[in-house]
């Protein structure tokens, strides 16, 4: 019995694609595209002498350049979560990234392995794909997941500030110099917008869509019920505050008690593929006598698209709405 290194090999480039995206991102950007700074990108941008207006179409631009452009080819199924993760790559530059590493792991493949050529080329492509969706994806959740965190403390910011005289203008304005990024640099588009006259309301409103957030949603129609009706907004956006945090720790809540739930799916799927993996590279040979069978394809059809159907009943069925 002899073992075959082919699967940790595409594994390692895989793990390479994701380290050479990072990599150029950085590189091209700077530390100050991080998300755990303490000073956040729009202060440090207009610290180094950027002026205040070149800044907000600079970060604008950034945010909303992916939806804008959902009609280039392979772009529309990135589109969504690159908003959402603000990427600052523009979608040009991510497709000549997503076509560089797919070359990159073309070459890794037909050093490390000894695949045929249209599987390497369809390996390629996947690796490269896969690993930039994979890698937006990953910043998107992280950059959603952190906002909705920091959501809370801000709005208590803001009815501080509003309690001690601050018009809510400034109280944005105090959120985005007192807080970390992703949010401060949100807050602080929203307060240069507003000292350019857009609506504030409008502004948080066109936040929210941006990031689908519902918290957010909350926040923009409290805002401009207040703008409309009147009414003590300190006291609206306390209780507000409260909605948010209850919400916060009720999402986290249902997330541990379908974690199992979610990982059992999972394993249920992944496990037969891996065990096909195993026996693929501890006995080639092991599936040669059925190989010419006329029902083994359509077998292997059924039991593919069974294990797809797995993952999607136990996503629904953990799929509880709040």
């Amino acid at each position: 019995m002899t073992l075959s290194a082919e699967p940790i090999v595409y594994g390692l480039i895989f793990v390479a694609v994701l380290v050479l995206v990072e990599g150029v991102y950085l590189v091209a950007f700077g530390k100050s595209i991080s998300l755990n700074k303490r000073v956040n990108r729009r202060l440090e941008m207009l610290d180094k002498g950027t002026k205040r207006d070149e800044v907000l179409a600079k970060l604008r631009k950034e945010m909303d350049q992916h939806m804008s452009s959902r009609g280039l080819p392979l772009y529309s199924i990135l589109a969504d979560r690159a908003q959402k993760a603000a990427i600052a790559f523009t979608p040009k530059q991510l497709i000549m990234v997503m076509i560089a590493v797919s070359f990159v792991a073309f070459v890794g493949l037909t050093i490390g392995t000894e695949a045929q050529l249209p599987v390497r080329i369809v390996m390629g492509l996947a690796m490269g794909v896969g690993g930039v969706f994979f890698w937006v994806n990953s910043k998107a959740n992280k950059r959603v997941g952190m906002i909705e965190e920091q959501l809370p403390d801000a709005v208590e910011l803001m009815v501080r500030s509003l309690r001690v005289g601050h018009p809510f203008s400034s109280a944005i304005s105090i959120v985005s110099k007192e807080i970390k990024d992703p949010l401060a640099t949100e807050f602080g588009i929203i307060a240069d917008e507003a000292s350019y006259g857009r609506d504030i309301g409008e502004a948080l409103k066109a936040m929210a869509e941006r990031l689908d957030m519902q918290d957010l949603r909350f926040l923009a129609v409290a805002v401009s019920i207040q703008q409309q009706s009147g009414g003590n907004l300190a006291e609206i956006l306390e209780g507000l505050a409260k909605v948010i945090r209850a919400r916060f720790r009720l999402f986290r809540r249902v997330k541990a008690i379908t974690a199992e739930a979610q990982w059992s799916g999972k394993f249920l799927s992944g496990f037969p593929v891996g065990a096909l993996i195993v026996i693929q590279i501890t006995d080639p040979h092991y599936y040669d006598e059925v190989l010419d069978h006329p029902w083994f394809i359509p077998a292997c059809f059924v039991v593919a698209a069974f294990l797809t159907a797995n993952l999607f009943v136990m996503r629904a069925l953990v799929n509880i709405k709040v």
